[in-house]
């Protein structure tokens, strides 16, 4: 096969291995939900299909519930469950009005009930019902995103602006028993930080909130700035918690398929964190290392990197990511970079991200278009998009980060 199936095979059986059917099921299989009544609500870009999986295995024991996914990613009904989609990564009318709905129905459980708590990255957008305004909330968000700001940052500054983030929801299920199962999509897994946190006790701090308000300059109105100094709930005593998956299964399964195909595979980190497309640089880079023309080889990266907003153009760190490191390939044969989130989705795209190789940058002057006039204006869809570099999956059910693979093979050039 060539890079690019070779590529193909690789994302496709990480995404695969990192569905939460299985770990759903083997999570569930420690709960027990005798007695009184069972609420389900699923918050999170994997949410309805967490929810499949319990409504498969709980049938009839659930008595009703709220599941809140992010547009074009539910699957269709599911008996007894509210389904509803709403806006990632900015929330919208339906992540209030859902989890309104959730919230009415936690009201008035008794110490004899139960919530069955699915949560997956995205819940953020998805679950939220602030304290301050909707408008207010938006615009915060929407900042946040174009500085740059991490997501432990990002959450650190939501969980106080909202009645459910930051182990709120615990506190109004109570007190009923909280089972969660939480999909990490945060490097280090931080279950605080996971969504923010709704049934989790918060260990970040108002004062690292001020600080990171003042880090990026945000502008906040006096009651925002009021909001930040508002301590959340430390210590939560009706929630356990399971966590399911990680960014470390996409890293394990590429590792497998790549040593299958015959690359010699090595993880690099599980934790990348950086500005995208400082990443895309580094691994371009180190396709020139000389030790790599010893043989076919695979260098994996796993974690979330982020974006800088300078430019008005389209796309997401995933395509960032790649389109920098086609600059750094050009010219090399044998030698191509993918980089995808694991939901299917990268930014406000339909793209899950992006594949380059050594002609990629070429192909992109021969239309005109220089890759660091294009990274400039965040535009990388478009470029990526003229000359087939797009990855397409849909909604994939799961979501445990990104995953970046080099793939070399001297033997091409």
């Amino acid at each position: 096969m060539g890079l690019y199936e070779d590529a193909k095979l690789i994302w496709e059986r990480a995404i695969a291995s990192a569905l939460p059917d299985a770990a759903v099921a083997r999570a569930l299989e420690e709960a027990d939900f005798s007695g009184g009544k069972l609420v389900l609500v699923a918050a999170g870009k994997a949410a309805w299909q967490m929810a499949k999986v319990a409504s498969d295995r709980l049938g009839n024991r659930i008595d009703s519930g709220v599941v809140v996914t992010k547009y074009g990613h539910a699957g269709g009904d599911l008996p007894g469950l509210e389904i509803w989609e709403a806006g990632h990564p900015v929330p919208d009318e339906n992540s209030f009005r859902a989890t309104e709905r959730a919230v009415n129905a936690v009201k008035g459980l008794g110490e004899g009930d139960h919530v069955l708590f699915l949560l997956s990255g995205g819940g953020s957008a998805l679950f939220e019902q602030p304290i301050c305004t909707p408008e207010q909330l938006q615009d915060i968000t929407g900042q946040l995103l174009q500085c740059g700001a991490d997501i432990v940052e990002i959450n650190t500054i939501r969980k106080r602006l909202s009645k459910v983030k930051g182990g709120r929801f615990a506190q109004l299920c109570a007190p009923a028993k909280v089972f969660s199962v939480v999909l990490s999509d945060i490097v280090g897994d931080p279950l605080d930080m996971i969504a923010s946190g709704p049934a989790y006790p918060d260990s970040s701090t108002c004062e690292e909130a001020l600080g990171i308000a003042e880090k990026y300059g945000l502008r906040l109105e006096d009651g925002v700035k009021k909001l930040l100094g508002e301590e959340t709930p430390k210590e939560l005593g009706n929630v356990e918690t399971h966590i399911t998956g990680s960014v470390r299964q996409l890293c394990a399964s590429a590792q497998e398929t790549c040593r299958e195909l015959g690359y010699r595979p090595l993880v690099l980190t599980d934790r990348l964190t950086c500005i995208a497309r400082d990443a895309g640089a580094l691994l371009a880079g180190l396709a020139a290392a000389g030790h790599i023309a010893d043989g076919p080889i695979a260098l994996i990266a796993g974690g979330e990197t982020v974006v800088k907003l300078t430019g008005k153009g389209l796309g997401g760190r995933n395509q960032e990511l790649a389109l920098a490191a086609a600059k750094g390939l050009e010219g090399r044969k044998g030698a191509a970079l993918f980089s995808i989130g694991s939901d299917g989705t990268d930014g406000p795209t339909d793209a899950a991200g992006g594949y380059v190789d050594g002609q990629t940058a070429a192909r992109l002057r021969q239309l005109g278009l220089e890759i660091d006039a294009v990274l400039a204006d965040n535009d990388s869809y478009h470029a990526l998009e003229k000359v087939d570099g797009l990855i397409r999956t849909g909604a994939t059910g799961t979501n445990v980060n990104d995953l970046a693979v080099l793939l070399v093979r001297p033997e091409l050039g």
